[in-house]
């Protein structure tokens, strides 16, 4: 067993010292046990604070005296000397002085401090109970004791009254580094406002701060989420002369970031790369936050790249900000690769994680994996909240997920969790698009009694409702009482009843004519012109070029699906060559044909029905115009009309055009290989041409 026998400065070294070096080398050592041998090694100071080095071998220490330590009152650490040095004795346990040795060790002496700390900690804050149990150490105690002592404490009324006691009683060497200390354990508790308190009185007392005083200040800002006051005490430091270390200007693009002064952190983030400075994960986070912030999603994952490279493990916090920013990116696959990465190392997912994941998800609609996280977190007893479950219902009402979407929005109500009019009109979308009139009628109901009102996006859910029933009068109520409710209708409310319009019987469209034009007048007009065929093909031109200035982008293709639709419906296919045309020319449609030296292709995939039999009609024209103009046919001919199935149906354009090339008789055939597409060859292309062209010539 080794006892450290001198670590608080003391009488002790000396005549410690001298005793053993009037031992004679040669002399007979005093054995122990007839083996006990042993080396050793003091540093005592000189007079002139330069430490020496004594070599001892062969010495016993079974007989050796030590004295007890002589200080005065207001004596301080090593007398002012600075020196702090320690010996190390090896003492036999069985020897008769080993207790008292171990009582005079420096291993019993930082026992005592520590326990004195533990007795402050937990003592009543005032100056009579601090004040005798430091007055239990009389006047041995010197700056390194109050420096041990102070750094051990986490009470901080307590501390500062500690401080109080060590500022009466000793004279400080560098009474900053007590004053530092002591901010340590305000900062523990995150008590600002005394930490400022404090460095108010370290300045009255004429008592310079240094670099860890203020690296310590805001450290602790950082920890009250303060960024600002972070800020505030980094731009002090030069009035102190004090130019910040590494490890500061570190944590400082931590607190520039918060307080969204972006270009400084960004700044200091460069010169942290140039200058390679040490990084903890927080400020990572924070730099991964910022570009997360500005939509600069690339940037986050090269500051998660840079972080591997210089060795900086990610944590959940990390991972978790990513796992935001690719939701945010709509960037699901990254999102997905993260969350594996965050398995793989063994970390364990929090409710930031899942929550993050049921976003980046469910905007993206990845339906499968947005039902699996739910489970997941069903699983695990994880509590969603409002927006969480709207989230995911949002995403059901959009791909379709009819049973899904009951049985979590059951669940919601059955967790405590109230609906708000985000959760109904979803419900109500669902069963809108279902055509399940019943069904969205009862969720309206019980949205009324949950005491919301409906908002235009759930009443532009129920026209479409009532118009797939053919329940027309119900779909002019439902637009009445959105006038009722002080709503004015948007592109998305009249592309809704243009739609309706393309399901209804000829004879009520004149119902909905008039919801129309009170709507959007311009629309309107337009629709008004084909409905009840008024208007020359000037007029019609005119009113349609003006309506399309002037609706929104986002609607433009729906607007002209629905219209070119509406007269197919009517049978007035020169209207609609007229409107895809314009498309055409809008830039709306785009691509609808093309040309290579092996095939021609006519590509419907983004086009209505009605829009994309206009388009086949336009298209075989072509066709027959360029034999008649002696162009070659390429071997290969195309229709593609991508392979999806609407979602509330499973009906797709492929199915409407496989008939409606059979009513052609045209020599068209779904290709095996290739889904959606209908292909011929040049033979039976022009030999069906021709037959079109014959038959054509016999009507006439």
């Amino acid at each position: 067993m080794a006892y450290n026998l001198c670590s608080s400065p003391s009488s002790l070294y000396q005549p410690l010292c001298n005793t053993l070096s009037s031992s004679s080398r040669d002399s007979k050592p005093r054995t122990l046990n007839n083996n006990f041998y042993h080396s050793l090694k003091l540093n005592t100071p000189s007079p002139q604070s330069r430490t020496t080095s004594l070599q001892i071998t062969n010495v016993s220490l079974q007989d050796q005296k030590i004295p007890q330590q002589e200080t005065s009152k207001d004596s301080n650490f090593n007398e002012k000397n600075g020196s702090s040095s320690k010996s190390y004795i090896w003492v036999n346990p069985k020897s008769s002085k080993a207790s008292t040795l171990r009582k005079s060790s420096y291993d019993a002496r930082y026992a005592s401090l520590i326990k004195a700390a533990k007795s402050l900690n937990s003592c009543n804050p005032n100056k009579d109970d601090v004040f005798n149990i430091l007055g239990e150490f009389g006047n041995k105690l010197f700056e390194h004791d109050a420096v041990v002592i102070l750094n051990n404490m986490s009470n901080p009324d307590t501390a500062l009254l500690a401080l109080k006691f060590f500022r009466e009683r000793l004279e400080f060497n560098r009474e900053v580094v007590v004053y530092n200390v002591t901010m340590k354990v305000l900062r523990k508790c995150r008590d600002l406002n005394k930490v400022e308190k404090l460095f108010d009185e370290m300045i009255e007392r004429a008592v310079k701060p240094d670099n860890v005083t203020f690296s310590t200040i805001i450290s602790c800002a950082r920890l009250c989420n303060l960024a600002d006051k972070a800020v505030e005490w980094f731009e002090k430091m030069p009035s102190f002369g004090l130019d910040p270390d590494d490890v500061t200007f570190s944590t400082m693009i931590d607190s520039y970031g918060r307080v969204g002064n972006v270009e400084k952190a960004l700044s200091l983030y460069d010169r942290a790369r140039t200058e390679k400075w040490r990084l903890d994960t927080t400020t990572f986070s924070t730099l991964i936050r910022i570009y997360k912030d500005s939509g600069n999603f690339d940037c986050c994952l090269n500051v998660y790249e840079e972080m591997k490279a210089l060795g900086v493990k990610p944590n959940l916090v990390i991972y978790n900000t990513l796992l935001d920013a690719m939701g945010r990116a709509r960037r699901p696959w990254q999102a997905k690769k993260f969350y594996q990465d965050i398995i793989d190392s063994g970390l364990s997912p929090s409710y930031a994680t899942y929550a993050a994941l049921l976003r980046a998800y469910g905007r993206a609609r990845y339906g499968e994996d947005t039902i699996k996280i739910y489970k997941e977190m069903k699983e695990k007893e994880l509590s969603l909240n409002v927006l969480l479950y709207n989230t995911i219902l949002a995403m059901c009402a959009d791909l379709g997920f009819v049973d899904e979407a009951i049985e979590i929005f059951e669940d919601m109500k059955n967790s405590g969790i109230s609906p708000d009019s985000w959760t109904f009109s979803s419900m109500i979308t669902m069963s809108s698009c279902c055509g399940k009139v019943s069904e969205a009628e009862n969720m309206l109901n019980e949205m009324f009694e949950a005491g919301f009102q409906p908002n235009i996006f759930v009443l532009t859910s129920l026209i479409q409702c009532y118009g797939k029933a053919q329940r027309i009068d119900d779909v002019v109520k439902t637009f009445n009482r959105l006038y009722e409710l002080l709503i004015t209708p948007d592109d998305r409310f009249c592309g809704c009843l243009l739609n309706v319009m393309t399901q209804t019987p000829n004879e009520e469209l004149g119902k909905l004519v008039d919801c129309v034009e009170r709507a959007n007048p311009k629309l309107g007009h337009v629709v008004k012109l084909l409905v009840e065929e008024q208007g020359n093909e000037g007029n019609f031109k005119k009113e349609a070029a003006d309506l399309f200035d002037n609706i929104s982008t986002e609607v433009k293709k729906a607007y002209c699906n629905c219209l070119i639709d509406l007269c197919v419906k009517l049978n007035m296919l020169e209207r609609a060559c007229e409107l895809l045309d314009h498309g055409l020319t809008l830039g709306i449609y785009t691509d609808i044909q093309s040309k290579t030296s092996t095939q021609w292709s006519l590509n419907l995939k983004s086009l209505s029905s009605g829009a994309a039999l206009t388009a086949l009609h336009v298209w075989i024209n072509d066709l027959s115009k360029a034999l008649e103009a002696g162009e070659q046919l390429p071997p290969l001919l195309g229709i593609n009309t991508g392979h999806g199935k609407h979602k509330y149906s499973e009906k797709g354009l492929a199915n409407v055009f496989e008939s409606h090339l059979k009513e052609l008789n045209a020599p068209f055939h779904e290709a095996p290989d290739k889904v959606g597409w209908f292909l011929t060859t040049k033979v039976a292309a022009e030999s069906w041409l021709e037959s079109r062209k014959l038959a054509d010539a016999v009507a006439a």
